[in-house]
């Protein structure tokens, strides 16, 4: 599957990316040494996150993250 993520608020990215791997919100958050209250207030837009959780989720999960310029 492929999204283009400038399409959603982050909060949904990271959702998107768990639904995606079939996991739970715990079983998650234990994938990148993370806890669930974390990834919990990650998808509801009361923490955010930076590109470095971002790698490393895509890291663990075997995703690719393209940064395109518009043309």
């Amino acid at each position: 599957m492929k999204i283009i993520a400038n399409n959603y608020e982050p909060k949904d990215i990271i959702r998107i990316i768990r639904e995606w791997t079939e996991l739970t919100q715990k079983d998650f958050a234990e994938s990148i040494n993370r806890s669930r209250d974390s990834i919990q207030k990650i998808e509801t837009g009361k923490r955010g996150y930076n590109i470095s959780t971002l790698l490393d989720i895509a890291r663990k999960h075997n995703l690719i993250i393209t940064i395109e310029k518009k043309k």
